[in-house]
C-alpha cells in the first residue's frame, strides 16, 4: 500500500517515512504543500499524511483543494495546534482523522491501518484468502498454519492483492499502490514479484489464487471460486 507524507520538517518526515517503510508501506514524501498537492492529484495514494503548517500551501488549503478536485484518498492531518477549532476545521474540510504533535509512531501506524480498513472491503486486521492469511498488525503471513517470510515489497504486493480480492488489477494500478514515485514503468518487476510471491505461498496448479489476466494484470480469488464470473477465457 502506498502512502504520501506531506511534511516540511525534514526530521519528522524522515522519522515517519522510516517507520512506515518498516511497516511494509511504499512511501513518498513532499516537503511543501504545493509539491504535495501536485503529487496527490497525479497519483492515487491509499492514504495521505498531511501536516497543517506547510510552506507555499498550508494543509487546510491542500485538503480543501484535494476534496474539491475529487480526490477521495483518506487523509490524516498532523499539527502542533491543539486548539479544537483547528481540528474541527480540518475535519470539516474533508480530513478523515487528526493527530496532534508530538505523537508516538505506534499511534500513527494504528491510525493509518484504520484509514486503510475504511476504504477496503476487508475490515479485519487479518486478511484471508482460502487458507492464506496476512496479519496487517504483526505482518505475519501464513498458509495452512505454516508461517513464511516475505520481503517488504512481497508483503506490500500481497496485502494489495488481498485487500482487492476478486477485482482485476492492472499492472498500472499495482505499480501506483505498491511501488514508490521512482518506479521504472518500463520494467517487468511486477511480474517478477508476482512469480516470487506465488513461489513463497505455494500458489500453483488449478487452485492458484493469484491469476494472470491476459493483457491486463492480475486478480486474486478464493481457490475454489468459479472463474466464469471473471471472463474465464482471459484468466490464466
Amino acid at each position: 500500500m502506498r502512502i504520501l507524507v506531506i511534511e516540511d520538517e525534514k526530521k519528522v518526515a524522515s522519522f515517519i517515512r522510516k517507520g512506515l517503510t518498516e511497516e511494509m508501506y511504499a512511501v513518498d514524501v513532499a516537503h511543501d504543500g504545493e509539491e504535495g498537492l501536485s503529487m496527490a492529484l497525479h497519483t492515487r495514494y491509499d492514504a495521505i499524511i498531511l501536516d497543517v503548517m506547510l510552506p507555499k500551501k498550508d494543509g487546510m488549503t491542500v485538503i480543501r483543494t484535494l476534496r474539491e478536485s475529487g480526490c477521495d484518498s483518506p487523509v490524516l492531518m498532523l499539527t502542533a495546534r491543539a486548539a479544537m477549532q483547528d481540528r474541527v476545521q480540518g475535519l470539516d474540510l474533508g480530513a478523515d482523522d487528526y493527530l496532534t504533535k508530538p505523537f508516538h509512531f505506534e499511534e500513527l501506524a494504528a491510525r493509518v491501518r484504520s484509514l486503510l480498513r475504511r476504504t477496503s472491503s476487508e475490515k479485519s486486521t487479518v486478511l484471508t484468502c482460502g487458507d492464506l492469511s496476512l496479519d496487517t498488525v504483526t505482518h505475519r503471513a501464513m498458509r495452512a498454519g505454516k508461517e513464511f517470510e516475505l520481503t517488504t515489497k512481497e508483503y506490500s504486493l500481497l496485502e494489495y492483492l488481498m485487500r482487492n480480492k476478486g477485482r482485476v488489477l492492472s499492472r498500472s494500478l499495482i505499480q501506483q499502490h505498491v511501488w514508490s514515485y521512482s518506479f521504472d514503468t518500463e520494467s517487468n518487476i511486477i511480474d517478477v514479484y508476482v512469480k516470487r510471491l506465488r513461489n513463497k505461498i505455494g500458489d500453483d496448479g488449478s487452485s492458484r489464487m493469484i491469476r494472470s489476466v491476459r493483457g491486463v494484470g492480475y486478480i486474486m480469488r478464493e481457490p475454489d471460486e468459479d472463474s466464469s464470473s471473471h471472463e474465464s477465457n482471459s484468466i490464466e
